[in-house]
Protein backbone atom coordinates (compact mmCIF):
# COMPACT_ATOMS: atom_id res chain seq x y z
CA UNK A 1 0.00 0.00 0.00
CA UNK A 2 1.24 3.45 -0.90
CA UNK A 3 0.84 6.17 1.73
CA UNK A 4 0.86 9.72 0.38
CA UNK A 5 0.37 13.04 2.11
CA UNK A 6 0.12 15.56 -0.72
CA UNK A 7 -2.29 16.01 -3.61
CA UNK A 8 0.62 15.98 -6.05
CA UNK A 9 1.81 12.59 -4.76
CA UNK A 10 -1.74 11.25 -4.91
CA UNK A 11 -2.20 12.31 -8.52
CA UNK A 12 1.18 10.82 -9.44
CA UNK A 13 0.06 7.47 -8.04
CA UNK A 14 -3.31 7.58 -9.82
CA UNK A 15 -2.22 8.98 -13.18
CA UNK A 16 -3.94 6.98 -15.92
CA UNK A 17 -6.23 5.15 -13.47
CA UNK A 18 -9.81 5.54 -14.64
CA UNK A 19 -11.66 3.03 -12.47
CA UNK A 20 -10.61 3.99 -8.95
CA UNK A 21 -12.98 3.29 -6.06
CA UNK A 22 -12.76 5.68 -3.12
CA UNK A 23 -13.50 5.44 0.61
CA UNK A 24 -13.17 8.75 2.51
CA UNK A 25 -12.74 8.42 6.29
CA UNK A 26 -11.63 10.43 9.31
CA UNK A 27 -9.46 7.55 10.52
CA UNK A 28 -9.49 5.68 13.84
CA UNK A 29 -10.47 2.76 11.65
CA UNK A 30 -12.71 -0.06 12.87
CA UNK A 31 -14.41 -3.00 11.20
CA UNK A 32 -17.11 -0.74 9.79
CA UNK A 33 -14.52 1.25 7.82
CA UNK A 34 -12.72 -1.89 6.69
CA UNK A 35 -15.98 -3.35 5.37
CA UNK A 36 -16.43 -0.22 3.22
CA UNK A 37 -13.05 -0.91 1.65
CA UNK A 38 -13.93 -4.52 0.92
CA UNK A 39 -17.07 -3.32 -0.86
CA UNK A 40 -15.01 -0.74 -2.76
CA UNK A 41 -12.86 -3.55 -4.19
CA UNK A 42 -15.98 -5.01 -5.81
CA UNK A 43 -16.72 -1.78 -7.66
CA UNK A 44 -13.38 -0.43 -8.84
CA UNK A 45 -9.64 -0.82 -9.07
CA UNK A 46 -7.50 0.54 -7.51
CA UNK A 47 -9.06 1.25 -4.13
CA UNK A 48 -8.12 4.61 -2.64
CA UNK A 49 -8.82 5.50 0.98
CA UNK A 50 -8.36 8.82 2.71
CA UNK A 51 -7.85 9.70 6.36
CA UNK A 52 -8.55 13.34 7.09
CA UNK A 53 -10.16 14.90 10.15
CA UNK A 54 -12.00 17.73 8.44
CA UNK A 55 -12.18 20.93 10.52
CA UNK A 56 -14.95 22.42 8.36
CA UNK A 57 -17.53 19.97 9.70
CA UNK A 58 -16.85 20.58 13.39
CA UNK A 59 -18.68 23.30 15.28
CA UNK A 60 -16.94 25.61 17.79
CA UNK A 61 -17.96 23.47 20.78
CA UNK A 62 -17.40 20.07 19.17
CA UNK A 63 -14.54 17.61 19.54
CA UNK A 64 -12.21 18.44 16.63
CA UNK A 65 -9.11 18.70 18.84
CA UNK A 66 -10.02 15.55 20.79
CA UNK A 67 -11.10 13.46 17.80
CA UNK A 68 -8.95 10.29 17.87
CA UNK A 69 -6.04 10.36 15.44
CA UNK A 70 -4.43 6.94 15.11
CA UNK A 71 -2.68 7.06 11.74
CA UNK A 72 0.05 4.48 12.45
CA UNK A 73 -2.47 1.93 13.77
CA UNK A 74 -4.78 2.67 10.84
CA UNK A 75 -1.98 2.07 8.33
CA UNK A 76 -1.19 -1.26 10.02
CA UNK A 77 -4.83 -2.37 9.74
CA UNK A 78 -4.99 -1.44 6.06
CA UNK A 79 -1.70 -3.15 5.24
CA UNK A 80 -2.90 -6.31 6.98
CA UNK A 81 -6.15 -6.39 4.96
CA UNK A 82 -4.55 -5.46 1.62
CA UNK A 83 -7.73 -3.96 0.16
CA UNK A 84 -6.31 -0.46 -0.36
CA UNK A 85 -3.76 0.53 -3.01
CA UNK A 86 -3.27 4.17 -2.00
CA UNK A 87 -3.93 5.84 1.34
CA UNK A 88 -4.20 9.63 1.15
CA UNK A 89 -3.50 11.21 4.55
CA UNK A 90 -3.17 14.97 4.02
CA UNK A 91 -2.61 17.67 6.59
CA UNK A 92 -5.15 20.45 7.16
CA UNK A 93 -2.71 22.82 5.44
CA UNK A 94 -2.57 20.54 2.38
CA UNK A 95 -6.36 20.44 2.03
CA UNK A 96 -6.91 24.08 2.97
CA UNK A 97 -3.81 26.07 1.98
CA UNK A 98 -5.97 29.20 2.18
CA UNK A 99 -9.30 29.92 3.88
CA UNK A 100 -12.01 27.87 2.17
CA UNK A 101 -14.27 30.71 1.01
CA UNK A 102 -15.94 28.60 -1.71
CA UNK A 103 -18.26 26.08 -0.08
CA UNK A 104 -21.06 23.71 -1.10
CA UNK A 105 -24.50 24.76 0.16
CA UNK A 106 -27.00 21.98 0.82
CA UNK A 107 -30.74 22.54 0.24
CA UNK A 108 -32.41 23.64 3.47
CA UNK A 109 -35.07 20.91 3.45
CA UNK A 110 -32.33 18.27 3.52
CA UNK A 111 -29.27 19.96 5.02
CA UNK A 112 -30.89 21.99 7.82
CA UNK A 113 -32.98 19.23 9.41
CA UNK A 114 -32.05 16.42 11.81
CA UNK A 115 -28.23 16.52 12.03
CA UNK A 116 -28.20 19.86 10.22
CA UNK A 117 -30.49 21.42 12.81
CA UNK A 118 -28.35 20.35 15.75
CA UNK A 119 -24.98 20.82 14.02
CA UNK A 120 -25.25 24.03 11.96
CA UNK A 121 -22.75 24.11 9.12
CA UNK A 122 -21.99 20.38 9.43
CA UNK A 123 -23.21 19.34 6.00
CA UNK A 124 -21.67 22.37 4.35
CA UNK A 125 -18.35 21.17 5.75
CA UNK A 126 -18.97 17.56 4.72
CA UNK A 127 -20.02 18.30 1.14
CA UNK A 128 -17.21 20.80 0.63
CA UNK A 129 -14.51 18.34 1.69
CA UNK A 130 -16.09 15.44 -0.22
CA UNK A 131 -16.23 17.52 -3.39
CA UNK A 132 -12.61 18.52 -2.85
CA UNK A 133 -11.53 14.92 -2.23
CA UNK A 134 -13.41 13.77 -5.34
CA UNK A 135 -11.50 16.40 -7.30
CA UNK A 136 -8.21 15.06 -5.94
CA UNK A 137 -8.93 11.34 -6.44
CA UNK A 138 -11.28 11.51 -9.46
CA UNK A 139 -12.84 8.13 -8.62
CA UNK A 140 -15.35 6.20 -10.69
CA UNK A 141 -17.12 4.96 -7.55
CA UNK A 142 -17.17 5.84 -3.85
CA UNK A 143 -18.47 3.97 -0.82
CA UNK A 144 -20.22 5.46 2.23
CA UNK A 145 -21.82 3.78 5.23
CA UNK A 146 -25.53 3.88 5.98
CA UNK A 147 -24.89 4.78 9.62
CA UNK A 148 -24.53 8.37 8.42
CA UNK A 149 -27.81 8.09 6.53
CA UNK A 150 -28.48 11.77 5.96
CA UNK A 151 -24.89 12.35 4.87
CA UNK A 152 -25.16 9.51 2.35
CA UNK A 153 -28.30 11.03 0.86
CA UNK A 154 -26.76 14.51 0.67
CA UNK A 155 -23.60 13.24 -1.05
CA UNK A 156 -25.68 11.31 -3.58
CA UNK A 157 -27.79 14.38 -4.32
CA UNK A 158 -24.67 16.55 -4.64
CA UNK A 159 -23.18 14.15 -7.20
CA UNK A 160 -26.41 14.16 -9.18
CA UNK A 161 -26.86 17.93 -9.20
CA UNK A 162 -23.23 18.68 -10.06
CA UNK A 163 -23.18 15.90 -12.68
CA UNK A 164 -20.17 14.31 -10.96
CA UNK A 165 -19.12 11.07 -12.70
CA UNK A 166 -19.03 9.18 -9.40
CA UNK A 167 -21.39 6.33 -8.52
CA UNK A 168 -22.11 6.19 -4.77
CA UNK A 169 -22.48 2.78 -3.14
CA UNK A 170 -23.89 2.33 0.36
CA UNK A 171 -22.79 -0.24 2.91
CA UNK A 172 -25.11 -1.46 5.66
CA UNK A 173 -24.32 -0.31 9.19
CA UNK A 174 -21.89 -2.67 10.90
CA UNK A 175 -22.92 -3.51 14.46
CA UNK A 176 -21.63 -5.23 17.54
CA UNK A 177 -23.56 -8.37 18.60
CA UNK A 178 -25.45 -6.13 21.04
CA UNK A 179 -26.77 -4.03 18.15
CA UNK A 180 -24.58 -1.00 18.88
CA UNK A 181 -23.43 0.60 15.64
CA UNK A 182 -19.64 0.69 15.30
CA UNK A 183 -18.32 4.23 15.67
CA UNK A 184 -15.02 5.89 16.48
CA UNK A 185 -16.83 7.80 19.23
CA UNK A 186 -17.76 4.57 21.05
CA UNK A 187 -14.32 4.68 22.64
CA UNK A 188 -15.49 7.64 24.73
CA UNK A 189 -18.13 5.50 26.49
CA UNK A 190 -17.56 4.28 30.03
CA UNK A 191 -18.24 0.61 30.80
CA UNK A 192 -21.68 1.46 32.17
CA UNK A 193 -22.49 3.66 29.18
CA UNK A 194 -21.35 0.97 26.76
CA UNK A 195 -23.75 -1.46 28.40
CA UNK A 196 -26.57 1.08 27.96
CA UNK A 197 -25.67 2.19 24.42
CA UNK A 198 -27.44 -0.69 22.56
CA UNK A 199 -30.75 0.67 23.90
CA UNK A 200 -30.66 3.29 21.13
CA UNK A 201 -30.91 0.67 18.38
CA UNK A 202 -33.40 -1.35 20.44
CA UNK A 203 -35.64 1.71 20.67
CA UNK A 204 -35.54 2.18 16.89
CA UNK A 205 -36.67 -1.43 16.56
CA UNK A 206 -39.54 -0.73 18.94
CA UNK A 207 -40.61 2.10 16.62
CA UNK A 208 -40.44 -0.33 13.71
CA UNK A 209 -42.60 -2.83 15.62
CA UNK A 210 -45.23 -0.16 16.27
CA UNK A 211 -45.30 0.77 12.58
CA UNK A 212 -45.67 -2.86 11.56
CA UNK A 213 -48.49 -3.17 14.10
CA UNK A 214 -50.40 -0.37 12.37
CA UNK A 215 -49.35 2.90 14.03
CA UNK A 216 -49.59 5.72 11.45
CA UNK A 217 -48.90 8.90 13.43
CA UNK A 218 -45.22 9.87 13.11
CA UNK A 219 -45.41 12.44 15.93
CA UNK A 220 -46.65 9.79 18.35
CA UNK A 221 -43.87 7.43 17.33
CA UNK A 222 -41.24 10.13 17.73
CA UNK A 223 -42.52 11.05 21.19
CA UNK A 224 -42.60 7.40 22.28
CA UNK A 225 -38.96 6.93 21.30
CA UNK A 226 -37.76 10.21 22.82
CA UNK A 227 -39.52 9.56 26.13
CA UNK A 228 -38.24 5.96 26.24
CA UNK A 229 -34.65 7.17 25.95
CA UNK A 230 -35.09 10.21 28.22
CA UNK A 231 -36.43 8.03 31.04
CA UNK A 232 -33.20 6.04 30.88
CA UNK A 233 -31.04 9.14 31.18
CA UNK A 234 -30.31 9.87 27.52
CA UNK A 235 -30.17 13.48 26.33
CA UNK A 236 -32.10 13.24 23.07
CA UNK A 237 -31.50 15.58 20.15
CA UNK A 238 -34.00 13.85 17.88
CA UNK A 239 -35.73 10.62 17.03
CA UNK A 240 -37.74 11.03 13.88
CA UNK A 241 -39.62 8.85 11.40
CA UNK A 242 -38.94 10.08 7.87
CA UNK A 243 -39.46 9.01 4.28
CA UNK A 244 -36.47 7.25 2.72
CA UNK A 245 -37.00 9.17 -0.51
CA UNK A 246 -36.33 12.69 0.77
CA UNK A 247 -36.21 12.59 4.60
CA UNK A 248 -39.46 14.56 4.80
CA UNK A 249 -41.92 13.72 7.56
CA UNK A 250 -44.50 11.27 6.20
CA UNK A 251 -48.21 11.83 6.50
CA UNK A 252 -50.38 9.23 8.19
CA UNK A 253 -51.78 8.36 4.76
CA UNK A 254 -48.29 7.82 3.33
CA UNK A 255 -47.51 5.46 6.20
CA UNK A 256 -50.79 3.63 5.61
CA UNK A 257 -49.84 3.35 1.92
CA UNK A 258 -46.59 1.60 2.95
CA UNK A 259 -44.17 4.33 1.92
CA UNK A 260 -40.58 3.19 2.65
CA UNK A 261 -39.49 4.82 5.90
CA UNK A 262 -36.40 5.35 8.01
CA UNK A 263 -36.24 6.29 11.67
CA UNK A 264 -33.19 8.37 12.58
CA UNK A 265 -31.85 9.23 16.01
CA UNK A 266 -29.14 11.23 17.74
CA UNK A 267 -28.75 11.28 21.51
CA UNK A 268 -26.08 11.80 24.13
CA UNK A 269 -25.13 9.17 26.65
CA UNK A 270 -23.04 11.01 29.17
CA UNK A 271 -20.71 13.18 27.09
CA UNK A 272 -20.84 10.93 24.02
CA UNK A 273 -23.21 11.69 21.17
CA UNK A 274 -24.38 8.63 19.25
CA UNK A 275 -26.34 8.48 16.01
CA UNK A 276 -28.18 5.57 14.42
CA UNK A 277 -30.99 4.78 12.03
CA UNK A 278 -33.17 1.92 10.85
CA UNK A 279 -34.80 1.53 7.45
CA UNK A 280 -38.36 0.25 7.61
CA UNK A 281 -40.22 -1.46 4.76
CA UNK A 282 -43.91 -1.80 5.50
Amino acid sequence: MKVVHTIEELRDQLRGQLRASFVPTMGNLHEGHLSLMRLARQHGDPVVASIFVNPLQFGPNEDFDKYPRTLEADIAKLEERRDVYVLFAPSVKEMYPEPQSYRVQTPSDLGNVLEGEFRPGFFEGVTTVVLKLFSCVQPMTAVFGKKDYQQLMIVRNMCRQFQLPVTIYAHETVREPSGLALSSRNRYLSDAERAEAPVLYATLNQVKDKLLAGETEPAALDEFARSTLAKRGWEVDYVSVRKQLDLHVPTAQEIANKTPLVVLAAAKLGATRLIDNLEIEL
